[in-house]
């Protein structure tokens, strides 16, 4: 971006969002960092003239450094510092995993201990 043109929050959001490492966009605690339009707002992407502001809720395996680097590339270059806050982290998200009994299939997520597969009798 060149300086002086205006941030599309709409467009950074679409494109945080896609990311697989992103389980959503995050506002802060108390809904701080959002952009306000006419009639609406734009929540977990603030734009100001000294910086933006992503907030997003990452998805666990990816690390933090991991996740700002996504949504920096995502946003794209930018004529002021892009600065990331995650405010939660998500599970993986579910998977489908084969079972040995053949043909039995179970939607079950990775990394919850408290989910065990049972086969059919």
């Amino acid at each position: 971006m060149t300086a002086g043109v205006e941030i599309d929050a709409d467009r950074i959001a679409a494109a945080v969002t896609a990311l697989p490492s992103v389980a959503g966009l995050h506002s802060g605690r108390f809904g701080e960092i959002a952009t306000l339009l006419p009639g609406r707002r734009v929540p977990g992407v603030r734009a100001r003239p000294d910086e933006i502001t992503i907030g997003v809720t990452g998805r666990y395996p990816a690390t933090v450094a991991e996740i700002g680097a996504a949504v920096r590339a995502a946003v794209g270059p930018a004529d002021r510092p892009v600065h990331v806050r995650i405010g939660d982290m998500a599970p993986p998200a579910t998977v489908v995993v084969t079972i040995d009994a053949p043909g039995v299939t179970s939607p079950l997520p990775l990394g919850d201990p408290f989910t065990t597969a049972r086969r059919n009798p």
